[in-house]
């Protein structure tokens, strides 16, 4: 008897595991649980799905009915079951509750609570890791992504660098010989205006000589007509009269003041001529040489001039 009773209970308790494993797959599958409650039926990673994993989920699932051992009766049906089942096994002591017994049922009581209660929470939690993982993935894909396309942009722009090398090559050596041509030709135009400056100064240091001169001129010729005038009495009569002719209206001789100036310059150029006296134009002559020179110097010519008002190439 005790034999019977153990292979009895043995045959229980696999049946009543093999029951309740079937009774939660149904009861998963038709409610739409989370496969992360599962053990074994998800295979997590953040990477792509590859193609074996694509292939095995496009295999065809055959369907199940659901409901009470896939019957498609209502899992209620199960609770009237039970109930009858248990009342003869537990009278005739086919199945005994001893302290294993009690171990199962508060464990299955935990399984179902923590099933029911904090399945959905772990798949949350399981599944906003695993999505956050495959957001931090992508983002980092698209990083590589970008720098890869700028990489790609800079290397195609780069493609024409020989090209623009050698455009700046020609150009820099067109230039230089244009910088060539111009420096022979610009000494000549420098020592150009350098000469119509020295020639300008030249004209205008004889325009203020000439100006002096004829100033000096006509205030000694003024002074020798006024003494010449206030000396002679018969010049005085001479200019007194040939002016209240004038003042008439009738006829006049010649005029004895401009007649007495005349005879100043006549005297003056003869006497200049006669004479051989040229220290003045050599002072004259020296005081420009010393200007022109000091402009020469100042400004960077190409020449100066000597004692004799030569020009002489300094460079």
């Amino acid at each position: 008897l005790p034999l019977s009773r153990l292979q009895s209970t043995a045959m229980l308790r696999c049946a009543t595991s093999s029951v309740a494993k079937r009774a939660l797959l149904r009861s998963s599958s038709a409610r739409g649980a989370p496969s992360c409650a599962i053990p074994g039926s998800m295979s997590f990673h953040a990477s792509a799905k590859r193609e074996e994993e694509a292939k095995a989920e496009a295999l065809p699932v055959e369907a199940s009915k659901g409901g009470l051992f896939g019957t498609g009766l209502s899992e209620w049906f199960a609770l009237p079951i039970g109930v009858a089942a248990a009342v003869p096994l537990i009278k005739f002591d086919w199945y005994v509750i001893n302290e294993e017994t009690q171990l199962l049922a508060v464990f299955l009581a935990f399984c179902v609570t923590f099933y029911t209660q904090g399945g959905d929470a772990v798949y949350k939690a399981l599944d906003e890791k695993a999505v956050n993982l495959l957001k931090d993935h992508n983002e980092a894909e698209d990083k590589v992504i970008e720098a890869l396309e700028q990489k790609l942009v800079f290397l195609k722009a780069n493609q024409n660098m020989v090209n623009d090398f050698e455009a700046i090559n020609a150009l820099r050596a067109a230039t230089y010989e244009k910088l060539n041509a111009a420096g022979a030709i610009k000494p000549k135009h420098d020592f150009k205006s350098q000469v119509e400056r020295m020639l300008n100064m030249i004209a205008q240091e004889e325009t203020n000589v000439t100006e002096k001169t004829k100033m000096a001129l006509m205030s000694e010729a003024t002074a020798s007509v006024k003494a010449s005038f206030s000396s002679d009495k018969a010049l005085k009569k001479a200019a007194l009269d040939s002016a209240i002719a004038q003042l008439k209206g009738g006829k006049a001789g010649a005029d004895p003041v401009q007649a007495a100036f005349v005879q100043f310059f006549k005297d003056k150029a003869a006497a200049a001529a006669a004479s051989k006296d040229d220290s003045e134009e050599k002072a004259q002559r020296a005081a420009m040489i010393a200007k022109m020179n000091a402009v020469a110097k100042s400004e960077g010519f190409f020449f100066q001039f000597d004692a004799q008002g030569q020009p002489k190439m300094t460079v």
